[in-house]
């Protein structure tokens, strides 16, 4: 293995990046979590609506912040406040920026990956794989510790208004998305990071292997 450079670590963070993005993206459209979440969370007894009307004005949340989606916020059988809309196109702008930031991301990984198999160095995956791991362990810990003091220092960060916090009469939306489906949501950011931690690792030992196989050949064949 070669000594790793400060570059390598610089590589690490576009790793983090993409898999950071793409976790986000994941989150947003697996659906099915929010479906299950419904039931065991009781959204349908603590917001006083049925499943069928949760389900229906949820889809049309995530059609909304798709984007590929084109026109204004319209949930079908929810009342929604001119703040609670602006904060919802707030929302929209930050998950279509993450759709950006995977496809750029995504460019510049394949591009680092030639180039370094091209110069024959595979320590940038092994330094990649330990820097993609910090944010998670730091979101898992904070988390664990105090979910809503994260939930909150995330809002302070992305939003420059208090529209987030809606008051349930002029945006029932609020009633569904309970904060526990927000921490699945986490969780879900969070393993996609660590997954991408592990092909990093298992990239770094597959092609330390197959170098050393090729050594032995070359050693062999002599």
């Amino acid at each position: 293995m070669r000594k790793f450079k400060i570059t390598d670590i610089l590589i690490g963070f576009v790793f983090t990046l993409l898999f950071i993005s793409i976790g986000v993206i994941a989150a947003v459209n697996f659906r099915f979590i929010y479906y299950l979440d419904i039931d065991r969370l009781n959204i349908s007894q603590t917001s006083g609506l049925e499943k069928d009307v949760i389900i229906e004005n949820y889809d049309a949340l995530i059609r909304y912040n798709s984007p590929f989606y084109k026109g204004d916020l319209k949930l079908p059988s929810l009342p929604s406040s001119p703040g609670g809309l602006q904060h919802f196109a707030e929302v929209k702008t930050i998950f279509t920026a993450f759709y950006y930031i995977a496809a750029i991301s995504i460019i510049i990984s394949l591009l680092i990956i030639f180039y370094k198999r091209s110069k024959k160095d595979n320590s940038y995956l092994l330094v990649s794989s330990i820097t993609v791991l910090v944010i998670p362990v730091i979101a898992a810990l904070g988390s664990i510790i105090n979910f809503d003091a994260i939930f909150l220092l995330f809002h302070k960060i992305f939003f420059r208004n208090d529209l987030w916090i809606f008051d349930p009469a002029k945006d029932p939306v609020i009633t569904i998305l309970p904060a526990t489906f927000f921490l699945h949501s986490l969780l879900v950011i969070i393993a996609f990071v660590l997954l991408g931690s592990i092909l990093l690792l298992i990239s770094y030992f597959w092609t330390n292997s197959r170098v050393q196989y090729r050594r032995r050949r070359t050693i062999y064949y002599k």
